[in-house]
């Protein structure tokens, strides 16, 4: 199976072409951080980057990745250009795909940034939309292959989330389903996957999806709202409990729904495991989702491992869906040189 042109949901991707796009992001990481030697894949390429609402470490990370390829990114800010308004969709993606030499698009709808795909020349990635977000899945997917506990595999891992059924918490059931490793969502009802906690436009069976993944990698989900499901997990994460698309319970409701059994504070941690990690999408909102005590465990918390790793596998997706140019490393001496040429003829055989 051929990879597709863009990057708009990790389903559309076979578990090896998933993992070898994490094996790229770690050569790279290790060519640039050990070695300072920084592979300019992109060289004099330009990013354009449209982003439908604020954002911090998404547009962060696109754009220092981008320059750490030789290339430049474009920020197209929130209302600075039309999606489907005066000039349709289609149009917008032809004339933009025709300038460019890669999208990245933050969208308020999944339809815009398949809309985009679909009249882009180019490629397109999901930069979030109310559907999922693929690339903090391929940054989640990331921190979790450098933390794995010693004597398991990636395979053999549970990420247990914590709380209401956002976006991410969807994204992380499509990526742990897809490599093989078991998801457990405990939240409660009227916020699960199974229920309809997240609301999506074209009204998909979301839980379904994960399933078809889970008969082909031999993973598993759980959805429940006891706490005993969470025994046993490798890794611990949430995301606030107000969602930022159409958020069904406002003001302060939402702390009746889930405080304080759904915080994730030192004794849930230790219900879970003595080594459970702890990871975060970020922004936390603490004291509510989450306790400083958590987050700022210098042992037990990834999130901080987790927003830098957005950086480094972005580096990667764009390296992998843009339009690369030679790598031109000769003559350099570089600790990865040989796991960022075998990383990059992988990912070019799966292309071809």
């Amino acid at each position: 199976m051929a990879m597709v042109k863009d990057f708009i949901d990790s389903n559309d991707f076979t578990k090896e072409q998933i993992l070898a796009i994490e094996d790229l992001a770690i050569a790279m990481k290790k060519a640039i951080k050990q070695n300072g030697y920084y592979p300019h894949l992109l060289r004099n390429k330009s990013l354009g980057m449209i982003f439908q609402q604020v954002s911090t470490r998404t547009r962060l990370s696109f754009e220092t990745a981008m320059t750490d390829l030789g290339g430049h990114a474009q920020f197209y800010g929130p209302g600075t250009i039309q999606l489907g308004g005066h000039e349709s969709l289609g149009d917008t993606a032809r004339v933009m795909g025709s300038l460019l030499d890669i999208m990245m698009a933050r969208v308020n709808r999944h339809k815009d940034v398949q809309g985009l795909a679909e009249g882009s020349a180019v490629a397109v990635i999901n930069g979030m939309s109310e559907y999922n977000h693929p690339t903090q899945e391929i940054g989640d997917l990331l921190t979790m292959l450098e933390n794995v506990p010693e004597g398991k595999r990636i395979e053999d891992c549970t990420l247990a989330f914590i709380g209401d059924a956002t976006q991410v918490c969807v994204s992380l059931m499509f990526i742990c389903s897809k490599i093989g490793m078991h998801f457990v969502q405990f939240g409660p009802k009227g916020h699960q996957i199974t229920d309809g906690g997240l609301q999506v436009e074209n009204k998909v069976d979301l839980l379904a999806i994960g399933e078809a993944n889970c008969k082909e990698s031999g993973g598993t989900i759980v959805i429940s709202d006891d706490i005993e499901c969470i025994k046993g997990a490798d890794f611990v994460y949430t995301d606030v409990w107000y969602g930022l698309y159409d958020a069904e319970e406002g003001g302060e409701s939402y702390m009746d729904v889930f405080y304080p059994k759904y915080q994730v504070n030192m004794d849930l941690m230790n219900y879970a495991g003595p080594n459970s990690k702890f990871m975060h999408c970020l922004p936390a909102t603490r004291g509510e989702e989450v306790t400083d005590e958590v987050m700022d465990d210098s042992e037990r918390s990834l999130c901080w491992d987790e927003a830098e790793n957005r950086k480094h596998s972005i580096r990667a997706l764009l390296a992998t869906f843009g339009k690369r140019t030679p790598l031109n490393d000769e003559g350099v001496d570089y600790s990865s040189k040989e796991e960022l040429h075998a990383a990059l003829a992988h990912i070019e055989a799966l292309q071809a």
